[in-house]
């Protein structure tokens, strides 16, 4: 959506850069090129840093930035000698996992590449499989292998420096307020470079699109309040197959989002709270999955299906598509429990067993119920990471079981702009709805502390 968004706005044809053109007599920019695809890719994964690094701070005792203080250093010489070094190892883990999954990345180089004959892997992939005329099977496989085993190391440089985040993180035994950093005179200029970065980054494409949704044609040149229609919104709803991709589509994220974060929470607990000898193996085989881009899990499963006896007819079902989904996201909601997990003392296990209770008699009635804020978080991640997957579908889905992302993608090549952006914006209205609610009835968290 991120991609169809910025090309509508800053597009050779968007509005922005037409009104900059036409109206500002500024030079035009090239957003269908490396430096574009890579610009969008970045605004799409600052989140990840974002998180990690809140998520580190969290950790850091700020004891160490006043004895900086204390020792006689500015505000700015103690964030770039105290802060920023204790923010080593989140910045190394959102950085490798950035690289991992822009490597996996499908749709942003798919629409503001192909156009221009850019290729990715990942495009690659998709015309071995689905655009040609025949599937090229044997160059899947081979493509498949050499980007896993690539992601794998870079997996495995990210584990490493994982590992290594303990020895930055200092925890007093008593809790202590972090002070708010004075910027004095940098103040104004870094909040206009963070507004200017979320308006012309996220807001403006955002409102391009729904404007692109509600108009019959989108120009700076003509007043867009004249132009306004639902003809693109009519093409969603008249057209039973766009509807089927969206009633499909919540109804993957609703069902498949309560059995993942339940089969994860199981995982998890196994992993952090029993004495299971391989819970270190099972670890590893949950974190794994982050490794695998969605196209070649959907590829993967195309093969288990046609290959393994008796689950054949599963393929190209919503069946099948919810089992994806939820091999594909393990790693985030693992991610999300997992914490909330170790946050809990493990005496409250021990008085359970000591009452006579069983290790399933104690996790349910125990930790379950402690648990249940990083569930519903867990769960509203996954919904949400559900509605917009795209890339494992691609090779799963048929008529009958097409999601938002599938048809989205569909649109786009047949140049539908307008209905696209129409299935775009009802994708977002629903994901507003659903962190609304969450959050407002059930105190979901997405971000750290």
């Amino acid at each position: 959506m991120l991609a169809f968004a910025w090309a509508t706005v800053y597009g050779p044809a968007g509005f922005l850069t037409i009104f900059a053109k036409t109206r500002l007599g500024l030079p035009g920019w090239e957003l269908y090129s490396v430096v574009g695809i890579a610009l969008v890719a970045s605004v799409y994964y600052v989140p990840y840093t974002y998180l990690y690094s809140t998520g580190s701070l969290a950790l850091t005792d700020p004891q160490l930035e006043d004895a900086g203080r204390i020792a006689g250093a500015g505000p700015i010489r103690t964030l770039i000698s105290v802060t920023l070094p204790l923010l080593r190892p989140a910045l190394a883990y959102s950085m490798i996992l950035t690289v991992v999954s822009a490597i996996e990345l499908l749709s942003i180089p798919l629409v503001l590449g192909s156009p221009v004959g850019i290729q990715v892997l990942a495009t690659y992939l998709y015309k071995l499989g689905l655009v040609g005329s025949q599937t090229d099977y044997g160059g899947i496989a081979a493509v498949s292998v050499l980007m896993l085993l690539t992601i794998t190391v870079l997996v495995w440089l990210q584990v490493k420096a994982t590992g290594q985040e303990r020895r930055f993180v200092t925890v007093g035994g008593k809790a202590t307020r972090g002070r708010v950093l004075a910027l004095h005179g940098l103040r104004w200029p870094l909040a206009i470079i963070i507004w200017l970065y979320v308006l012309l980054g996220v807001v403006f494409p955002l409102i391009g699109i729904v404007m692109q949704a509600s108009t019959s044609f989108l120009s700076p040149l003509v007043n867009p309040f004249t132009l306004l229609t639902t003809q693109n919104f009519m093409t969603i709803f008249n057209e039973p197959s766009y509807v089927r991709s969206i009633w499909n589509a919540v109804l993957i994220s609703t069902i498949g989002g309560a059995l993942g974060i339940t089969f994860i929470a199981l995982c998890a607990l196994i992993v952090y709270r029993s004495t299971f000898r391989y819970r270190g193996a099972l670890s590893y085989l949950a974190l794994y999955p982050r490794a695998v881009p969605g196209i070649i899990v959907g590829i993967g499963f195309l093969w288990a299906f046609l290959l393994v006896p008796g689950i054949g007819p599963l393929r190209n079902t919503v069946v099948a598509l919810t089992i994806a989904f939820i091999m594909r996201f393990i790693p985030l909601g693992f991610g999300a429990i997992g914490p909330s997990i170790l946050r809990i003392s493990p005496e409250l296990d021990r008085a359970g067993r000591v009452a006579g209770a069983s290790w399933l008699r104690t996790m349910s009635s125990i930790l379950f119920p402690l648990l249940r804020p990083a569930l519903i978080s867990g769960f509203v991640l996954l919904f949400i990471s559900f509605l917009k997957e795209y890339s494992s579908a691609l090779f799963l889905f048929a008529r009958g079981s097409e999601v938002i992302g599938t048809t989205m993608i569909e649109l786009w090549r047949q140049g539908n702009s307008g209905p696209v952006a129409a299935l775009a914006t009802i994708q977002l209205a629903i994901t507003f709805v659903v962190l609304f609610v969450s959050q407002r009835l059930f105190g979901a968290r997405l971000h750290g502390e």
